[in-house]
């Protein structure tokens, strides 16, 4: 009999069967396998919370299939994710599959890898109970916060919303931010700028001073007053101050950083980032190794590297660049207080496997982010990049004045490159140096140029993905297995829209926003949702009962909500609704659009006197290739987009390609874009298409 390992994923099994050999029996569970039903709370609140568990519907034939497997197995291993949910997971099936949980037949892997996986096997432990209960009660407090507060704010704002408990706190934060800057009023302040010329090159000073210290310029005519005074100046080098300083490398990524910097870098979604960063995990054919795990657990928000990958990155690095890159001393980075600390760092499991020789093995996109994760990791071990700097001070003195002004100007130049030689930080650090001529103190300089320039103090910065994550994790909101799918989901839902890079709030947003704060103010507050998580870590560690802890939070929650329906009793919330210039056919009013179970689509704004709504469309430059009328996208009854003739039903024509906006140089109709990329015209006798190229393909570093 073979001895059964259970994990996730196909590419997992994959992979850890190559480690395993014949005497394994590696199995992917698809994910989750049970969980709380969507249709009802499924939470007994009269029970101790008791969750109320069901297979997941399409799983039942799965199920079966593991059942089978156990039954014939000599043992059963269940290796899901290292972490809470991936702990959940192997307790429910060891429910479901009726293993004893007191057994051990729990198997972690930190990293994918032949030694890694052979030791996690031959070392198994029982199924983490904390962890366990940790995440049930993670799971439980989310349906109790979205199953009771959902139908409420759907009531007074809008059918079909949702609230949830750690999303509603991002919202918030973009709401308070959008706040913030429609408060925002500029302040007016100038600078006097210089160019000055020595040993025949440019360098740029900015006034910092005079005879009576600091300056601070408020207005043009404060600005033009020390024009005035500095017409025929003379300006000399007054102090020179060098010096050397080291900028350190940042520490190997976790997961909050490495979506930070692949946002940045890459230009990649957090979603896709922590997608890519699964794929390198579970493992990846490379040509000349195999099947093997390319990084470690990418949900971690620990800064530890175990001594072993120490020792190998660190020969990596001397045989590469040479010792004079190693730092004097080993390099220790300090994981924040409030982390759990479960995991390593994320960093190559094999740092030989570099992204030039693993290029060829995978997608494009794979390999960027691994090539990310990798240089940063190496970056972190060297030495520090040494810089020469440089500060000089110029005195301007007007002959037959007792006044002068003082001009400041900083730079540096490499002294030796260290970490440098592989990686830069995606954010610079702030400062505006550049390379200074050689100088000394009493030379004589000239003046090329000198301007006064107007600037207005700025609002703070729309959230990005990528700062949004990165206020999400200072303030203890979330963990990282959770701060990819906040931002999707509070996108999906419409709380918030992307424009660009940015994350703005809808009014939609606006207003569940400013309902939660003023009737539930614990559930929106970063404060009160980073005390939760901590919660969940001391449930985690045994130092606190879930269901005491699910009590004290229900039973404020349903004081709170039944206050609110009372005094909110007849009480609803208007959006305001974007007008169109559609006309209503039956009485001429202007058509508004609303949302609803399936998406957007036309009303008439005299409801409920009139009822006319229709399908929004989308306009096209397209032409029907069928009859000539005009081709405009449709939303299904499900909410896809697709498009159609504008002469329905007189003509059916419909496509789910996306018309191009350009016409066929045979035939001259319109043509539409299908999945890969493939155009093609409409008309099947003239056959024109062709393979459109991808938007916005960079070279790689490589190349």
């Amino acid at each position: 009999m073979s001895k059964l390992v259970i994990v996730e994923s196909p590419a997992k099994a994959k992979t850890i069967k190559k480690y395993l050999g014949k005497d394994y029996d590696v199995v992917a569970s698809m994910g989750h396998v049970r969980d709380l039903p969507a249709a009802k709370l499924s939470v007994d609140v009269k029970n101790d919370f008791a969750p109320k568990y069901a297979i997941i519907k399409g799983k039942e034939k799965l199920v079966k299939e593991l059942k089978d497997k156990v039954s014939k197995s000599e043992a059963v291993y269940l290796a899901t994710d290292p972490d809470r949910e991936g702990e959940a997971i192997s307790w429910h099936l060891a429910t479901i599959l009726e293993l004893d949980l007191k057994s051990k037949n729990r198997v972690k892997f930190n990293e994918i890898n032949e030694t890694s996986v052979k030791r996690g096997i031959s070392s198994p432990e029982v199924v983490d109970m904390g962890l366990v209960d940790a995440q049930q009660a993670r799971r439980i407090l989310d349906r109790l916060v979205g199953y009771r507060l959902s139908p409420f704010i759907s009531q007074k704002i809008r059918r079909g919303l949702s609230a949830g408990r750690v999303q509603s706190v991002a919202v918030r934060l973009i709401v308070d931010r959008e706040e913030e800057i429609a408060k925002f009023n500029p302040e007016e302040y100038w600078s006097i700028d210089a160019k000055f010329i020595s040993n025949r090159r440019t360098f740029s000073a900015a006034l910092t001073a005079d005879e009576n210290g600091k300056v601070k310029i408020d207005n043009k005519e404060q600005s033009d007053k020390y024009l005035a005074r500095l017409e025929n100046a003379n300006y000399v080098a007054d102090s020179v101050k060098k010096g050397t300083r080291k900028k350190q490398p940042s520490p190997p990524f976790i997961t909050s950083s490495m979506q930070q910097d692949a946002s940045r870098k890459l230009n990649f979604q957090a979603q896709k980032t922590m997608k890519l960063a699964q794929e390198l995990y579970e493992g990846v054919e490379i040509e000349g190794h195999g099947t093997t795990g390319l990084i470690t657990y990418m949900r971690t928000d620990s800064l530890r590297i175990s001594e072993e990958a120490r020792a190998a990155a660190n020969a990596f690095i001397t045989e590469a660049y040479g010792s004079k890159y190693l730092p004097d001393k080993p390099r220790y980075f300090k994981t924040r207080a409030n982390a759990q600390d479960g995991h390593e760092a994320i960093r190559p499991t094999n740092v030989a496997i570099t992204p030039a020789i693993a290029k060829k093995s995978l997608s494009n996109d794979q390999y960027k982010l691994y090539n990310l994760i990798w240089c940063r990791y190496v970056a972190s071990l060297m030495a520090p990049c040494v810089q020469d700097t440089v500060k000089v001070e110029i005195k301007a003195e007007q002959a037959g004045t007792d006044g002068y002004c003082i001009f400041s100007a900083s730079g540096y130049s490499i002294k030796f490159d260290g970490f440098t030689a592989l990686y830069e930080d995606a954010v610079d650090d702030g400062d505006s140096e550049s390379a200074i001529p050689e100088i000394k103190a009493g030379d004589a300089l000239k003046l090329k140029e000198l301007k006064g320039n107007q600037h207005f103090t700025q609002p703070p910065a729309h959230y990005t993905e990528a700062s949004l994550i990165k206020t999400l994790e200072e303030t203890g909101v979330g963990r990282p297995s959770t701060y990819a799918s906040i931002v999707s989901t509070i996108i999906k839902r419409e709380y918030v829209k992307r424009e660009s890079k940015l994350l703005k709030a809808t009014e939609l947003g606006c207003a569940t926003t400013s309902l939660l704060k003023d009737r539930f103010p614990k559930i929106v507050n970063t404060k009160f949702t980073a005390s939760m998580e901590s919660k969940l870590d001391e449930i985690d560690s045994g130092e606190c009962n879930y269901i005491e802890m699910l009590h004290e939070f229900y039973d404020e929650l349903e004081g709170t909500l039944a206050k609110a329906k009372t005094e909110m009793q007849g009480q609803k919330i208007q959006l305001q609704e974007d007008i169109t210039d559609v006309k209503c056919e039956k009485c001429g009013r202007n058509m508004v659009v609303k949302t609803g179970r399936f998406g957007k689509f036309l009303a008439c704004p005299g409801y409920p006197e009139c009822k006319t709504t229709k399908p929004l469309v989308e306009e096209t430059s397209a032409v029907c290739p069928e009859c000539g009328g005009k081709v405009i996208g449709k939303k299904s009854r499900r909410g896809y987009q697709f498009y159609g003739c504008d002469n329905y039903p007189t003509c059916n024509f419909m496509t789910w390609d996306k018309p191009t906006g350009e016409s066929c140089p045979k035939c001259g109709k319109s043509l539409f874009k299908g999945k890969g990329g493939l155009v093609t015209c409409p008309d099947e006798k003239c056959g024109y298409s062709f393979k459109a190229p991808r938007k916005n393909a960079k070279k790689t570093q490589d190349e």
